[in-house]
């Protein structure tokens, strides 16, 4: 390692989960999710720190910066993320079917710029 870690309690990633070992397929790192509103009293420590994140948020957040937010490991932010999806605490913006580019288009586009090359 490059240096100490700065965890100082050094809990367990399970442990942080509350046993969960698997992440929703659908939340990556890259996946951008919003908070919804509702009460976080119920939530453990870790769960309530993600929660804060988005107080001083105007939009979403990706997993990615809440984990280096957090100074967590990845996997285990990806977990918490999809715990609090199933509990409704965050939920993950869908983009519209009809906002999508023509397929055609993007293999015009995609020719073009193989061509500027």
């Amino acid at each position: 390692m490059s240096g100490p870690r700065r965890d100082p309690d050094m809990v367990r990633p399970y442990v942080r989960t509350q046993g969960r070992i698997r992440a929703r397929e659908d939340v990556r790192l890259e996946s951008v999710v919003i908070a919804a509103t509702g009460p976080t009293d119920t939530l453990g420590p870790d769960a309530r720190r993600v929660m804060r994140l988005f107080a001083g948020a105007d939009g979403g957040l990706a997993v990615a910066d809440i984990a280096a937010a957090l100074e967590l490991p990845p996997s285990t932010v990806r977990i918490l993320v999809s715990s609090l999806m199933d509990s409704g605490h965050l939920s993950s913006p869908v983009a519209a079917i009809d906002d999508q580019p023509d397929f055609d288009l993007l293999q015009e586009v995609l020719r073009g710029l193989r061509s500027l090359v």
